[in-house]
């Protein structure tokens, strides 16, 4: 159990993560101490990414003591130098890390969190946090406070716990009253803990809040609102080789080498992220680390009997978020699993989010997570988008007029409205893929016809009583459900073709207000942009590019990689392989690779500059050049220009 009250520890340390990055290295090298009135908030960093607090090299190390040696690795200088060395948060003798809004944008990686809290610290401190980052310091008993709180207790004050944990819901606070998941997983094991009830009565639900009362725990009752803190049973799960070394090891730890897991048809291990890793100069070092990885997951997967995915021969069956929605998520699902990406099976209705290693190890063990009930907000699509234009423009332009304002922030995205019906599939997964850019929960589109046509396709050996029963499954919203975010309209027809500019998905703009940006580097991938529509949208370009005897521009490399096996087979029997090889691009079998700096299509230096169709571009995230965000229209066409374009069709005539 944490202490009833807090105080500033004599002798240890707070990290102000300054804008100023020569005052941010003082307090590291030169013994600088501030205090909370010495600064103001914005002059703290904003939107410090998970990438940042352990980039993926880093999180070759699976043992939290191994990640906190390289603490803050992605956070460079001007120069491209890193601010913290090796170590140097951990022999800083800090237990207080303070900065501005966001923290802990990015991926679900619960090495962040780890990092900081096995070098010392006990307090983060930031305006605001991302969602999945929140829970991740809550699953690890770690505090998070504002600045005010901070300047009383630098002014010697002692504060009660019960002020650092009021901000939370009454069983989130007992996790951290616990110590973290784990200790209140024991606890109430034992009895000794007795949950709260919501004591909601009916009302219209909106789809999150409908899809979670579907899962609840009996004894919680039928109807659910925003704040209210449940227990839920999950009907699916998954972890890559990224992340299974850590939940392998961590249930060994808790729970002893012969734990074992529920229902294990229902959760799965991908081997998809590293395939690629060691073609890249700067992972190769690692290999030994990574070969650890998937030597963990082998063994976790063999002693839990969960679905394998693991590659054959060298072959991965595809990235987990593409494989899943093709095989095993359905309409009505509630998902968990180890990545922030899998927000993308709400494409095909489901609610699914992304969690950290710890609080996936609990889910597998007891087949129950922990939900407070999150807010919502509504998009209404209406009309049809232009040519040449896709649902990536579309998450584009909401990245840069809602989530750059926090409007999104820790809210299920629903998507509606009758334009959602000229979305294919590939195209809402696009929209709910990257609902974690946005910072929201997740995202989530109704399911109608569309849907039931594409799963039908995908799964022949589901009888029609079963078909019946996910008919019967699927969310919708109720008439009169509330959205604290609003219902917004989006009319399709007006959304032009855009780009994010280099260093964060929120930096929009229109292609037509970009100026001539030359590129090195075209990267058509990843689990955002590697499904079957977008290679229509690839061969699309290359094809007339190819007939106008053009092809992939002579100072660009264009690299195309599957978003999985089925993927692959599609391209091969559209002819579309031919294509590629005649553009000039470079193919590559599926897997995560570039996305994550893990394989062909990473920059090699500061100067190139990328076009991507991945879903995130913080800083070295893919390398370290110039990463700009597109459609895979956009991508394709570039290739070809040479400099990034908008797609037209006869471009490339005359």
């Amino acid at each position: 159990m944490l202490p009833a009250t807090l105080s500033l520890s004599e002798g240890k340390r707070v990290l102000f993560l300054t804008k100023d990055l020569a005052k941010l290295k003082a307090q590291l090298y030169d013994g600088l101490d501030l205090k909370m009135g010495d600064l103001s908030v914005d002059e703290l960093l904003d939107d410090i990414n998970t990438d940042v607090m352990t980039p993926a090299w880093a999180c070759f190390n699976h043992r939290p003591e191994d990640i906190a040696v390289h603490a803050y690795a992605g956070l460079v200088d001007e120069n491209g130098e890193r601010v913290f060395r090796d170590r140097a948060l951990l022999e800083g003798n800090f237990e207080v890390i303070v900065s501005g809004y966001r923290k802990g944008t990015g991926s679900s990686r619960e090495t962040a969190v780890q990092c900081e809290k096995w070098s010392g610290i006990r307090i983060a401190i930031a305006a605001s946090f991302a969602p999945i980052h929140a829970r991740n310091n809550l699953n690890l008993g770690q505090l998070m406070g504002d600045h005010a709180q901070l300047a009383r207790l630098q002014n010697g004050e002692t504060i009660p716990l019960a002020e650092f944990t009021a901000r939370f819901d009454p069983i989130s606070r007992l996790v951290l009253e616990h110590g973290g998941l784990f200790p209140f997983l024991f606890a109430l094991e034992k009895e000794q803990i007795e949950l709260p009830t919501t004591g909601t009565g009916e009302r219209p639900m909106t789809m999150a809040e409908k899809a979670i009362a579907h899962h609840l725990l009996p004894g919680q009752g039928s109807w659910v609102q925003p704040g209210d803190p449940v227990l839920v049973r999950a009907d699916a799960g998954y972890s890559h080789e990224f992340t299974t070394a850590q939940v392998h090891t961590f249930l060994a730890e808790a729970f002893g080498s012969d734990y074992a897991i529920v229902n294990p048809e229902k959760f799965a291990v991908f081997e998809d992220h590293l395939l690629y890793a060691t073609t890249v100069a700067k992972m190769r070092p690692f290999e030994a680390k990574i070969q650890t990885l998937r030597d963990l997951q082998v063994e976790f997967q063999r002693h839990t009997g969960c679905r394998d995915y693991s590659a054959k021969d060298g072959r991965s069956p595809g990235i987990c978020h593409q494989v899943a929605r093709e095989d095993f998520i359905d309409p009505g699902d509630l998902v968990q699993a180890t990545d922030s990406h899998t927000c993308m099976g709400g494409g095909s209705n489901a609610l699914a989010w992304g969690v950290g290693a710890t609080e996936y190890a609990g889910l597998v063990k007891t087949g129950i997570g922990f939900v407070q009930v999150p807010e919502s907000i509504r998009f209404e699509l209406h009309g049809n988008l232009q040519e040449g234009v896709t649902a990536k423009d579309v998450i584009l332009y909401i990245l840069e007029e809602y989530a750059a304002r926090d409007v999104t922030l820790d809210r299920v995205i629903e998507f509606g409205g009758p334009g959602l019906e000229s979305l294919g599939m590939d195209e809402r997964a696009t929209l709910t893929n990257m609902a974690t850019e946005c910072s929201a929960k997740t995202g989530i589109c109704e399911a109608d016809e569309t849907t039931w046509s594409w799963l039908r396709e995908r799964r022949p050996q589901v009888n029609e009583k079963r078909w019946q029963e996910l008919r019967a499954r699927a969310i919708r919203p109720d008439p009169g459900a509330t959205y604290t975010g609003g219902v917004h309209r989006i009319e399709l027809p007006d959304i032009s073709a855009r780009v994010a500019e280099p260093g964060d998905p929120t930096y929009g703009k229109q292609i037509a207000q970009l100026g001539k940006v030359p590129i090195d580097i075209a990267y058509a991938g990843s689990c955002t942009a590697g499904k079957e529509r977008d290679f229509d949208f690839y061969a699309q370009v290359l094809r007339e590019a190819t007939e106008a005897g053009r092809g992939v521009a002579k100072n660009v490399r264009l690299y195309v990689q599957f978003g999985s096996e089925r993927v692959e087979r599609y391209a091969r029997e559209q002819g579309y392989l031919a294509i590629f090889e005649r553009a000039g691009a470079q193919v590559i079998h599926p897997g995560c690779g570039a996305c994550i700096g893990c394989g062909p299509g990473v920059s090699e230096n500061r100067e190139q500059v990328t076009v991507s169709a991945i879903n995130r571009n913080f800083p070295g995230r893919s390398g370290p050049g110039k990463l700009y965000l597109a459609s895979p229209l956009t991508v394709a066409a570039s290739a070809v220009a040479g400099h990034i374009v908008a797609y037209r069709r006869g471009m490339f005539q005359g």
